[in-house]
């Protein structure tokens, strides 16, 4: 939000030890100097703080301003003037310890859920140092005219015509606030009444449609408010998500961090949804604008993972509370907003230490988050945690899953289909190599690490792996509505989860994914005694019309075999083919009948229009 006649100057030039070591053990302290600014009559001046990590003290020229309890909130206070600014970060392993949790989580040191801070530089499989001080900008704002306290945009669908309610605040500085008028789709109308626009164009993920957004202006005499945008569009959950009346297979990564760059090469691979998982942090209002701009779905968690936190404790409840305001006041309304899920763990954790299940239910993510989600209108689904359904919550073939079958359980291929995931929150983590050399992930107390996951798989590289499995969870009849891989980014140097590198550069799994997720692909699975299908895929909102080739390989050069069919999908259609049945005779595709020596080694399949080649997939047979 920009509001004429507002003025923000950042905080810069921080001095401070570069953390290391055990950041929680120590003290850090955090210098600025403070740019000079002189408030004028009319006006107000606050100093204004996007993120402190994690307890902090603020000190204007040695005077307490401020204290912080937490990473994920933000703060503003009144500025009077100064020559520094100082933040004090008190080490997190001396605050006095609280009563016993009820159950360990060997996820992180447990005093940790009595803080509300990233588990992210804390963990087995994300090293430190964590975000220390001031990891968001600061900056001192001069607000003059009005001050705007808040601003709520709630766009829906009615039938065919969007409909937009416009709820704000504001304080008079220094002159009378004048009557507003909402500026949306060319069109003026009074605050306060229906905002109706006829024959709204729709918001879609990018795959299936075009992200159309329409900014938002509150004007009035020598006033005008920069609202941001809005996308109209309709969303339902049912172990998976349907947008506009379409059921649209989400598939992406978990986030960790990046820049406009990362998340176009997150939308150029085909991916459509990010989660950002409660093991980590909420992410500012730029990366929003960029999902909703670029037809990334978001699926939120908010950030709690793994322990026994203190629902109980009114301290630390009134914490959350104020947390899950401030969080949902920025991200409710946004067209790219899909889910919103209590944890990541909780139930798990509990259930996997063979305690009684019931032990992980908090009215913390069963009442309080739910009821405030309800209280922003932020209409999109809520579950209390992932994974989340079944008799136990990581059963597969329930509700929601976290995926480790193909990966850290060593399973066969096979079953990512034997598993019948309905939707994986989670899945496929292998430590997949790039340029760079470092950190390995491992789980804690394993005597292995994801080197050696990526090793079990050989010679089939990760991303293979991976574009096998989405080829099975993608076909037609697959009972899988959407899978999130982990993770996108890595956030130290090394072959780690990422399918980009520390640096945000591809590694050869993303080359990998982006031709599985394509929004229009073609792939092969394995059936067995019935052959090889080919698949093709049309998630885009044209109709197809494309040539479909396979050609059967002995050797690299020697083609044996070969047939082809045009294919007329419609707008978010899909094919499936026998390649025997395109063929027109038996040849033993899969070579599951083995009658003799293998009559080819490759089988080719291309999707080709009349511009050239829309999508190739290659299968080398299993000769074992």
């Amino acid at each position: 939000m920009k509001v004429s006649g507002h003025e923000s100057v950042p905080v810069t030039g921080w001095e401070g030890e570069e953390p290391s070591g055990d950041v929680d053990a120590q003290e850090w302290w955090f210098r600025a100097p403070l740019p000079r600014v002189e408030p004028e009559d009319g006006e107000e001046v606050v100093l204004c703080f996007d993120g402190l990590a994690t307890v902090c003290e603020v000190l204007v020229d040695g005077e307490l301003v401020l204290e912080s309890p937490s990473m994920f909130l933000r703060h503003e206070v009144p500025f009077r003037g100064g020559s520094e600014l100082a933040i004090r970060c008190r080490p997190l392993a001396k605050e006095q310890r609280k009563p016993r949790a009820r159950w360990r989580a060997p996820i992180a040191d447990n005093n940790l859920r009595w803080f509300r801070t990233t588990l992210i530089g804390r963990t087995s499989f994300a090293p430190g140092p964590p975000p220390l001080g001031p990891w968001r900008p600061v900056l001192i704002e001069r607000r003059r005219g009005l001050a705007v306290d808040e601003l709520r945009l709630r766009p829906r669908l009615d039938f065919d015509d969007g409909v937009l309610a416009v709820d704000v605040s504001t304080r008079s500085l220094g002159r009378e606030v004048p009557a507003l008028e909402v500026e949306v789709a060319g069109e003026r109308f009074p605050l306060g009444s229906e905002i109706r626009i006829a024959h709204v164009e729709r918001w879609w993920p990018h795959t299936h449609g075009e992200p159309k957004l329409y900014p938002v202006r509150l004007v009035g005499d020598g006033v005008e408010i920069d609202a941001g945008h809005v996308g109209f569009r309709e969303l339902a959950w049912d172990d998976g998500f349907r947008v506009n009346g379409v059921d649209v297979f989400a598939r992406g990564a978990v986030w960790t961090h990046g820049d406009r760059q990362t998340l176009e090469l997150a939308r150029d691979a085909g991916m459509n949804m990010l989660r950002l998982n409660g093991f980590g942090w909420y992410e500012d209002e730029a990366f929003w604008d960029l999902c909703d701009e670029l037809g990334i779905l978001v699926w939120q968690d908010f950030m709690f993972a793994s322990f026994d936190y203190p629902a109980a404790d009114p301290d630390f409840r009134g914490l959350v509370e104020e947390e899950a305001r401030q969080v949902l006041a920025r991200v409710a309304g946004r067209p790219s907003l899909a889910m919103l899920c209590g944890n990541s763990d909780v139930d798990q954790q509990v259930a996997m230490l063979g305690l009684e299940p019931g032990l992980a239910r908090s009215d913390l993510f069963d009442e309080l988050l739910p009821g405030l989600v309800r209280e922003a209108e932020a209409n999109v689904p809520y579950i209390p945690s992932t994974p989340y359904g079944g008799d136990l919550p990581f059963r597969t073939n329930r509700g929601v899953a976290h995926y480790w079958g193909v990966g850290a359980y060593r399973r066969p291929l096979s079953d990512a289909r034997l598993a019948e995931v309905k939707f994986a929150a989670e899945c496929l983590a292998f430590s997949n190599p790039g340029d760079e050399v470092g950190f390995v992930p491992r789980d804690a107390g394993a005597d292995w690490d994801y080197a050696d996951v990526r090793r079990h798989y050989e010679p089939a590289s990760t991303g293979e792996v991976m574009a096998e499995v989405f080829g099975e969870w993608r076909r037609e009849g697959s009972p899988c509505r959407g899978a999130i891989v982990m993770w996108l980014r890595d956030v130290v140097p090394g072959p780690g989860w990422g399918v980009l590198d520390h640096a945000g550069e591809p590694k050869t799994a993303y080359r990998d994914l982006r031709r599985a997720l394509a929004p229009v692909a073609v792939w092969t699975t394995d059936e067995g005694l019935n052959g090889i299908h080919v698949h093709v895929a049309n998630d885009r909102p044209e109709p197809l019309k494309a040539r479909l080739h396979v050609v059967l390989f002995r050797d690299p050069e020697l083609k044996v075999d070969e047939a082809s069919e045009d294919l007329d999908l419609g707008a978010h259609g899909a094919a499936t083919r026998n390649v025997e049945a395109l063929l027109g005779r038996f040849v033993d595709a899969s070579y599951a009948y083995r009658f003799g020596p293998p009559g080819h080694h490759v089988i080719v399949a291309t999707l080709e229009s009349e511009d050239g080649v829309i999508s190739r997939a290659i299968r080398r047979l299993d000769l074992s």
